[in-house]
């Protein structure tokens, strides 16, 4: 029960948890359910206000919104929540943009993608990079301090930057490290000792890569056992301690002791003594020096600040004083107002003597006497300073000022002056002992004889300084051009202080600025091109070579060439436009083109000569009816038959330039008027009688001796033309066919051989009855013959000459300007005449009495005409001379010339005055100045300074005034020309500033002094001789024992002469092939002619010789007796244009009625080569001739078919009784050349329309007596337009003879429908294509017109005559004739070859000069193109390259210590090289280089020495720094990943003793970044496999073997050792890491993969020469390799096949064979079927038994 309890409690509180929660959901259901309200907002809107800036406001709406989205009332919102609607805001205006703007940030480091996105993964493999984001901070401020605005102030002007951007996260990059070097030598010689081996670093770690790994390895090395004890300890200097000024004698002595008076000091005495004992042995000139120089030491002692103190220059100039009494009276003279700079001196000096001895009663004496020198002194110096009062008193102000200016300046260049503040002073090291371990240990353990010296003269550091800046000069440019370049001002400053000893160098002296002229100045002077006038237009440098119009180039038309010369000219800026013209042919003095800035006009033009147009004549008419001269005066009675022709064209000269075109004939019996039939009416029969004879009426009207028509009354005294007799035949008569047109007369005039006839006949129709009727005539009958053109053949004409000269005419005024007339204008002066030659020719004969020509037909024999203006030539006035080139630019002292010249600007014309002859001038210059140059003027050295005595004094050896010390001297700057200049334009303009200071050795008493080497003698004799060199004892070494020995102090030296042997040899490759100066040729008015420019032909080329001695070192050519060159004759080719043939002949037009095209063509004969002109364009079948196709238009009616009569019936069925019946009647048809004459003479018969051909022959029935005959049948009617719908068109055949009784005429009408195209056409105009644009043959190109042709065209196609088109009335609307421009074949054309450039090298093997020239004119058309060399070059001189280099330096030494801070040195020399940077470079004597500037690599800065440090025993150090590694970029395959390159140094660690480990340093790294990087790319190498393992190293793109930059992803194994490992008899690990066996043997391998035994193969061989038996060919599992020796008595080879690879799997090729085989088994079992295989019986086929035709494919080929 209890349990029974429990579960029932649990049950019940389980539904109650579950009614509570379910009552919980009901209450969170009811409160989601629960509607709510929110607030919502629009966007705010524009700031208004009245005013610009802050106080402007803006609004925005504001609503209460359901949760849902939809709106409602206000008070459902929460009121108190409720956003303000409106506020206060920024109103911008337009001029806030110059105040406020974007304030961008810097971008901020990128940060990977991944870190933004938690769904993007990095990339495990790093390839490229990683892409990353950036971000900024972007902001609107107020551009005046920078203080934040809103955002909307900016965006009102421009959006807002971008907030970030995409980057790149490179790639971390290792550290990369060379090869170690080889093993250091022991650090010790016995004991134990390190040896180690250092890398460098080539790439440092970037973008989180590897660090640098060690870059020193070392281990312990023992050369053998010490004999003795160690040494432990060694004496080390410190580094120089900074210069410092020694302390006053006075504060030295306040901070000394007091001490008991009479007590001298015996370390002061020392000093005096020495002191004594060196001024008395010193070798002085005179006992004033002596002092002075005692006095110097004393004050050297005490460091003292030389300021003024040294040799100061004299009047004559800057010879040192000989003594100190000198020195101080020029002293005095120099200035008389200026410091005395060596008076305090001596005052301080004085002072500073005072506490420097240790008893003064001791030196009372001295200074009594010293007392008494001075006041001497003084009175000296009065009586100076009295007589310079003097001497000045005589002079004026300004030359006493000058003097003032000038020993200012001399006070200035002398030490001591403001520039050379030099303080001399001292420095001193620590020396101590240390141990090698590093401990500090007392100094008496280290065992040395001499302690280093711990002190040393210096002189104080100074830095630069400058005054203030002058004010700014006047603005360069004095004039207003507000379009012009600006000008230039400048201010400087001057150096009032040099650094000194590594001082602060000094900043920029000049100061330059960009600056305009106000308005107020006078304008600037304005330089313009101007230009002379174009010369006459050429067309004869536009022809080819092969052109024959070269030969004569008369008469020469077309496009053209005009050339002008543009020159530089000063003009008013002010010059109105309406005055441009008229100054255009200003003559202004030509200027140096370079004032003139922009681009200058064209020099070249295209231009055009109007072709003569030739005179065009019509055919001639025929000859008119015979009339009068002139009908208004018949009384003459003489009277002429007349043929005229008119001008088919405009001639250029007008119609006076054309033949005659008239021509008479002089006739018998003249009218001017008669009567012309128009046609005869229908016979009529006399007596009204239906037939028999008759008469026909003519139908005449009046006309005219021209053929027009007239009113009849005019041909009152004409005959009247009678009616012509006919006959109307009867039923029973004859019929005949009416009389055919009467033809053209045969002949055009009648002789005594000649006589013109006409003809005309008429057949027979039918025959008569045989009794009652009218008979047929006979056959002569049916032809009619009459007489025509019966005047004489005598035909004259009125012949005419050309115009004469116009000439003036006296009778009318005229004024004759000669100025102003540009060419081209139509400029008249007055009116002239001109005259000309006629006459009356006989045609044949020649000139006849004008009497015989008409003389009413008679041309003009005068004219009037317009005189041209006289021009006379205008020239401009000569240009300034050139300028004089500078002497010390060519250093030559030959005659240089200047020129100068004048421009004609307009030529002389029609008689105007002529030009200049002499339009150049040249004259020798004179004598130029020196050039200005500034160079340094170095004074004496001032005598040596030792440390102060305070600080020495207590060293060994200090009572000796001797040791190494300091000397300063003076510089100054001066003119090239000796006068002095400020510093200021030395530092600017010369070379670097030579030292200041020195290190001096003031020698002691002991020392021997020696002076320097002198020059070597000269050699006599070259290989064999001697020279020698020698140097002296100076001072009291002469008498010093120790000093003469030669052993030790050897004065002179003995070496052989050096054997000077030279040989040349050529170097460089041969030059450009240069032609001789003078090879242009110049045309008339100094134009170059087009083709005429000699580009071509021999010139010469050059190559380079150079100098050698026996040593291999490069030396001028002169010693080997050669001018430098090799020169060889060589050929420039010269162009060869493209040669075509002559155009052929116009072919026949394709058409002979109607529009065709016409054909001709040229040939080609060669093509261009070496840069002639191009062929044009081709055809494209043969590529050898070009053709031209015009259109033509052939006169449909200039051949037609002539037929003559029918001939007689020839009856086939006859009936002879009544003579008719069928018969056949023919006639000849053929084609005629159709004249103004008509038909002339027959041609072939295609070229008449064969439609249109009429019959030669037809059937027909002859008609019996009695019969109807009819004529023949007409012509159709015309069809009428548009054809079609039912219209039809008749012919007639009117009856020639009636019936007889009972008969009836057949129809005498047809008629028949009018169908399209068949017997009906509609007509239209076609226009054909443009021709080809046609030049006259005078020309070669330019203006030219092309033509087109209108044809009349059937509605079937056929073209017609255009009679049929312009009888409808067709519109013509087309244009027959255009104007066009053939392009003008302009060559290139080319400028002068520029002068020699100067030598690219001013030495070596690779120097060059160059000219250059430029193209004047581009081609254009089918010109010639320009040539691709445009510059020229040939090898310089060549020159060896001496250069100052260093030498190696020394070892480091620390002067008399074992280890610490030294020096090192290195010397400079002089070397030779040939400039190619391929060969060290030869040392040579230094004479050679005596003129360059001493610098080294172009460093100025000569560094002779530089402090060091040599590491104690068992010391660890680091290295020196090594090179820069090369420049490398952050590269992927090659390609620059853009984050700039890097170069890296290291110094690596040096360790000497092994206790000494843990005291190294640090190994150090130094990166920067740089240009001109290279990319390098990292590779895995491998060596072979020895054994189980093999070599594997990190190879870079150059071949340096490296340690990191490889991925260590891809590194290849090195090791293949096999686990477990291979101990079965002839097994070995293979590469794969597994066992497998020896060559010959093959691997039984147990199931589970593992090497169970190696068995023995067979072997297959394969016998070689000399051997029967076969090699061995064996089938092996793994690792095939060749044996290494053949069997003994084996000569052949073995080979081996190995089917499995070495993880035990079949190899490819074996799958491969087999599948091979596979196919060769099917197919060899398909054969055999196929063969064993019955046949079928093959089907039978019906074949046809028409023989298929045979067909020929002909594919062009021409050998078939």
């Amino acid at each position: 029960m209890g349990l029974l309890g429990v579960r029932r409690g649990a049950f019940l509180w389980r539904i109650a948890l579950i009614c509570l929660s379910i009552w919980g959901a009901d209450s969170q259901t009811a409160e989601g359910t629960k509607p709510t309200y929110i607030w919502q907002t629009g966007p705010w809107g524009r700031c208004m206000g009245s005013d610009c800036g802050p106080g402007g406001s803006q609004s925005r709406a504001v609503w209460c919104a359901h949760s849902e989205g939809w709106t409602t009332l206000h008070t459902n919102c929460d009121q108190s929540k409720r956003p303000d609607n409106q506020q206060s805001c920024f109103r911008v205006c337009d001029w806030h943009k110059e105040l406020y703007d974007w304030q961008l940030g810097a971008w901020n480091q990128c940060l990977p993608v991944s870190m933004r996105n938690a769904g993007v993964q990095r990339p495990i493999v790093c390839t490229r990079g990683e892409e990353g984001i950036q971000t900024r901070e972007v902001g609107c401020v107020l551009k005046a301090d920078g203080e934040p605005a809103e955002d909307a102030i900016c965006e009102y002007f421009e959006p807002k930057p971008r907030l970030e951007q995409a980057c790149l996260i490179p790639c971390p990059r290792d550290c990369v490290v060379s090869e170690f070097s080889p093993w250091t030598q022991c650090s010790k010689t016995c004991g134990i000792g390190l040896q180690n081996r250092i890398r460098f670093v080539l790439a440092p770690p970037l973008f989180g890569g590897s660090a640098c790994p060690n870059l020193t390895e070392f281990h312990t090395c023992q050369p053998g056992n010490c004999e003795g004890e160690e040494s432990l300890y060694s004496l080390r200097v410190g580094p120089w301690g900074l210069c410092s000024i020694p302390v006053s004698r006075q504060a030295r002595q306040a901070d000394k002791p007091p001490r008991e008076e009479g007590k001298p000091s015996k370390e002061s005495e020392k000093p005096s003594k020495e002191g004594d004992k060196q001024s008395k042995e010193a070798d002085k000139p005179s006992r004033e020096s002596e002092k002075t120089s005692k006095g110097g030491d004393k004050q050297s002692k005490e460091g003292v600040k030389v300021t003024g103190e040294g040799e100061k220059p004299s009047r004559e100039g800057d010879r040192p004083r000989k003594d100190g009494e000198k020195r101080s009276k020029d002293a005095d003279k120099l200035s008389k107002d200026g410091p005395k700079p060596s008076r305090p001196n001596r005052k301080l000096g004085r002072a500073n003597r005072k506490p420097d001895r240790p008893s003064r009663q001791a030196d009372r004496p001295k200074r009594q006497k010293k007392a008494k020198n001075k006041e001497k002194k003084e009175k000296i110096r009065e009586k100076v300073r009295e007589r310079l009062r003097e001497r000045g008193k005589a002079k004026d102000p300004e030359t006493r000022e000058l003097i003032k200016k000038k020993r200012t300046k001399n006070r200035q260049n002398r030490p001591g002056g403001k520039f050379w503040d030099l303080t001399v002073g001292y420095q001193t090291r620590e020396v101590s002992c240390v141990h090698k371990s590093g401990n500090v240990e007392a100094l008496s353990l280290c065992s040395q004889d001499s302690l280093p010296i711990t002190f040393q003269a210096c002189v104080m550091t100074k830095d630069c300084d400058v005054t203030e800046w002058s004010d700014w000069s006047a603005c360069s440019k004095e004039c207003y051009d507000p379009n012009g370049p600006k000008g230039d001002r400048t201010r400087s400053r001057k150096v009032s202080q040099f650094p000194i000893d590594g001082g602060a160098d000094c900043p920029e002296l000049l100061e330059k600025e960009s600056c305009t002229a106000g308005e107020e100045v006078p304008p600037c002077i304005v330089y313009n091109w101007k230009s002379t006038e174009w010369t006459e237009c050429r067309v004869d440098v536009l022809l080819s070579q092969q052109d024959r119009r070269r030969g004569n180039q008369t008469g020469l038309c077309g496009g053209g060439l005009q050339t002008r010369e543009v020159y530089c000219v000063q003009t008013s800026s002010e010059t109105p436009p309406n005055l441009a013209a008229i100054r255009s042919k200003e003559a202004l003095r030509p200027m140096d083109s370079a004032l003139c800035v922009g681009i200058p006009p064209d020099t070249t033009q295209l231009c055009h000569i109007s072709c003569p147009l030739d005179c065009e004549v019509s055919a001639w008419s025929a000859w008119g009816p015979c009339t009068f001269e002139n009908c208004q005066d018949q009384a003459a009675k003489k009277g002429f038959k007349l043929r005229k022709r008119r001008v088919s064209n405009e001639p250029t000269g007008g119609p006076g330039t054309c033949a005659h075109l008239v021509e008479a004939v002089p006739c018998e019996e003249p009218g001017c008027y008669d009567w012309l039939v128009l046609r005869l009416e229908d016979c009529t029969p006399d007596n009204e009688r239906e037939c028999g004879a008759g008469t026909q009426i003519p139908q005449v009207q009046c006309v005219n001796s021209d053929g027009e028509f007239v009113e009849r009354q005019l041909c009152r005294d004409a005959i009247l033309p009678m009616p012509a007799l006919c006959e109307v035949p009867c039923p029973k008569d004859c019929a005949l066919s009416p009389w055919t047109p009467w033809t053209l007369c045969s002949n055009t005039c009648s002789g005594k051989n000649t006589e013109g006839k006409q003809t005309r006949a008429r057949s027979i129709l039918a025959y008569n009855a045989g009794e009652g009727g009218v008979q047929c005539p006979n056959i002569s009958a049916l032809q009619e013959v009459r007489g025509c053109n019966d005047h004489p053949c005598t035909v004259y004409h009125w012949q005419t000459g050309a115009w004469g000269q116009c000439i003036e005419d006296a009778s009318i005024p005229a004024s004759n300007a000669s100025n102003g007339r540009t060419r081209g204008d139509d400029a008249s002066c007055s009116v002239g005449m001109q005259t000309r030659k006629v006459i009356c020719v006989r045609v044949n004969v020649g000139q006849v009495p004008p009497k015989k020509c008409p003389e009413s037909l008679r041309p003009d024999t005068v004219r009037p005409c317009l005189l041209p203006c006289r021009r006379d030539c205008i020239v401009t006035p000569y240009s300034d001379w050139s300028a004089c080139p500078a002497t010390c630019r060519t250093g030559g002292n030959t005659k240089k010339k200047q020129f100068r010249k004048r421009i004609v600007i307009q030529t002389p014309a029609n008689g105007g005055q002529d030009c200049p002859e002499v339009l150049n001038q040249e004259r020798e210059c004179e004598a130029p100045s020196v050039c200005q140059g500034y160079r340094w003027k170095i004074h004496k050295w001032r005598r040596c300074q030792l440390v102060p005595w305070s600080v020495r004094q207590d060293s060994v050896g200090a009572l000796e005034t001797c040791g190494p010390g300091l000397q300063i001297r003076a510089v100054s700057c001066r003119k090239q020309d000796g006068g002095q200049a400020d510093v200021e334009a030395c530092l600017q303009f010369s070379s670097s500033m030579p030292p200041l200071t020195q290190l001096c050795q003031l020698p002691c008493e002991e020392t021997c002094q020696l002076s320097l080497w002198s020059k070597f003698s000269s050699c006599s004799v070259d290989c064999v001789g001697v020279r020698t060199r020698k140097r002296t004892l100076v001072g009291k070494s002469k008498k010093r024992d120790q000093c003469k020995n030669n052993q030790v102090f050897p004065l002179s030296e003995t070496q052989y002469c050096p054997c000077n042997k030279y040989n040349a040899q050529p170097v460089g490759n041969w030059s450009d092939c240069v032609l001789p100066d003078g090879g242009r040729l110049e045309g008339s008015l100094g134009m170059k002619v087009q083709g005429d420019i000699k580009e071509c032909g021999q010139g010469y080329r050059f190559q380079a010789m150079v100098c050698y001695d026996q040593d291999n070192r490069i030396v001028e050519t002169s010693r080997c007796n050669s001018h430098g060159y090799i020169e060889e004759a060589c050929i420039i080719p010269c162009p060869s244009d493209c040669k075509l043939s002559e155009w052929s002949n116009w072919s026949r037009c394709s058409k002979s009625c109607g529009s065709g095209v016409k054909v001709r063509s040229k040939w080609l004969r060669e093509k261009p080569y070496n840069g002639g002109r191009p062929c044009p364009k081709l055809d494209h079948v043969n590529q050898a001739q070009v053709y031209e196709v015009v259109p033509c238009l052939s006169d449909c009616g200039q051949y037609v078919w002539m037929s003559e009569p029918w001939s007689v019936w020839k009856v086939s069925n006859v009936d002879l009784k009544e003579n008719c019946g069928e018969g056949v009647q023919t006639r000849k048809v053929r084609c005629m050349l159709n004249t103004i004459d008509g038909p002339s003479e027959q041609v072939e018969d295609y070229l008449c329309d064969p439609e249109e051909m009429p019959l030669g022959a037809r059937n027909s029935r002859l008609p019996c007596p009695e019969d109807c005959v009819l004529s023949d049948w007409g012509i159709w009617t015309p069809c009428p337009l548009p054809c079609g719908g039912n219209s039809s068109r008749e012919r007639t055949a009117p009856p020639l003879r009636q019936p007889g009784d009972g008969k009836t005429c057949p129809p005498s009408e047809e008629t028949e429908i009018c169908k399209l195209n068949t017997n009906c056409f509609h007509y239209s105009y076609n226009i054909t294509d443009w021709s080809t644009c046609q030049l006259s043959e005078r020309a070669v190109c330019g203006n030219g017109i092309k033509t087109r042709m209108l044809d009349c065209v059937r509605s079937d196609g056929k073209s017609v005559d255009l009679k049929f088109c312009k009888e409808l009335g067709l519109d013509r609307k087309w244009q027959m004739n255009a104007s066009c421009v053939v392009e003008c074949p302009v060559n290139c054309q080319l400028s002068d070859w520029s002068m020699w450039s100067e030598c690219t090298h001013t030495c070596g093997l690779a120097g060059k000069l160059w000219r250059r020239r430029t193209v004047t004119q581009t081609p254009q058309g089918d010109g010639r193109p320009c040539p691709t060399q445009m510059k020229q070059w040939k090898p310089c001189l060549v020159k060896p390259c001496y250069s100052w280099s260093y030498e190696a330096w020394s070892d480091c030494k620390s002067e008399g210590a074992r280890c610490g801070d030294g020096l090192r040195f290195r010397n400079v020399s002089c070397f030779v090289s040939d400039g190619s940077g391929q060969e060290d470079s030869s040392l040579v004597e230094e004479e050679l280089c005596s003129d360059l500037e001493p610098s080294v690599e172009g460093d100025p800065n000569i560094v002779l020495q530089e402090p060091c440090t040599v590491p104690c025993p068992g010391e660890c150090y680091l290295t020196d720094w090594n090179r820069w590694s090369p420049c490398q970029l952050s590269c992927v395959g090659g390609d620059d990943l853009g984050f700039g390159s890097v170069q890296v140094r290291s110094r690596a660690v040096v360790a000497q003793d092994p206790e000494n480990l843990l005291q190294c340093p640090e190994q150090e790294l130094e990166a920067r970044p740089c240009t001109e990087g290279q990319c390098f790319e990292y590779k895995w190498r491998t060596g072979p496999w020895r054994a189980a393992s093999r070599l594997v190293w990190c190879q870079r793109s150059d071949g340096l073997n490296v340690t990191g930059g490889c991925p260590m992803t891809t590194e290849p194994i090195s090791d293949r050792s096999c686990s477990p490992p291979c101990t079965k008899p002839r097994s070995l690990c293979t590469e794969a890491g597994v066992c497998g066996c020896e060559d010959g043997y093959t691997e039984v391998m147990t199931s589970d993969g593992v090497l169970d035994q190696c068995t023995v193969i067979p072997v297959l061989e394969i016998p070689t020469a000399g051997d029967n038996r076969a090699d061995v060919k064996t089938i092996r599992g793994f690792n095939p390799t060749l044996p290494e020796a053949s069997s003994p008595g084996r000569g052949g080879r073995t080979w081996f096949l190995q089917p499995f690879g070495p993880d035990g799997k079949m190899k490819t090729w074996v799958y491969g064979v087999a599948a091979g085989a596979f196919v060769l088994l099917v197919f060899i079992i398909s054969m055999t079927y196929l063969a064993c295989k019955k046949p079928k019986k093959p089907q039978r086929r019906q074949m046809n038994n028409r023989l298929k035709p045979l067909t020929l494919a002909y594919d062009g080929d021409a050998d078939m």
